[in-house]
C-alpha cells in the first residue's frame, strides 16, 4: 500500500503507463518515462496512465508502487530500465547510476512492488 509524502501534477510529454519511473521533460513541469539508469529520476507515477499532453501525478517521496522490470530483492537500491520499470542498480566500477529508492519487497519482472522513494545517485 502506498503512503504518499509529496506528489505533484505534471504535464506528460509522452505516453506514461502507471507505476512508472519518470524524469524531467523538455519543458518546465513536464515529465517523460525514464529510459536509463543515468536519467535524472525524479519520481514515480500513480496507478493512472497518461497520454501526451495530459496531466500525470508523480510521487516524489514516501512509499510508492513501481512496476518491476526484472528480479528485485527487498533492500535493493533500484533504478530505471529502458521502460521506466524498477531494476536493481548495479553500476560498473567508476560508473554512476541514478536511483529512485529502496525496494521494500521482492519481485520479478511485471510485478508491482513497494519502493521507499528516495532519489539519489551512487557510483559503482
Amino acid at each position: 500500500m502506498s503512503n504518499l509524502g509529496l506528489s505533484k501534477t505534471y504535464n506528460a510529454e509522452g505516453a506514461i503507463p502507471p507505476f512508472t519511473i519518470v524524469k524531467p521533460g523538455a519543458n518546465d513541469f513536464g515529465v517523460l518515462q525514464a529510459a536509463a539508469a543515468t536519467d535524472k529520476l525524479i519520481g514515480v507515477t500513480t496507478e493512472l496512465s497518461a497520454n501526451a499532453n495530459e496531466p500525470v501525478d508523480v510521487i516524489h517521496e514516501g512509499v510508492a508502487n513501481i512496476k518491476a522490470g526484472g528480479n528485485v530483492t527487498r533492500g535493493d537500491l533500484v533504478t530505471s530500465d529502458a521502460n521506466g520499470n524498477a531494476v536493481t542498480a548495479a553500476p560498473a566500477a567508476g560508473t554512476n547510476n541514478r536511483i529512485i529508492g529502496i525496494a521494500r519487497m521482492s519481485g520479478v519482472a511485471g510485478d508491482v512492488i513497494e519502493v521507499l522513494i528516495s532519489p539519489g545517485s551512487f557510483q559503482g
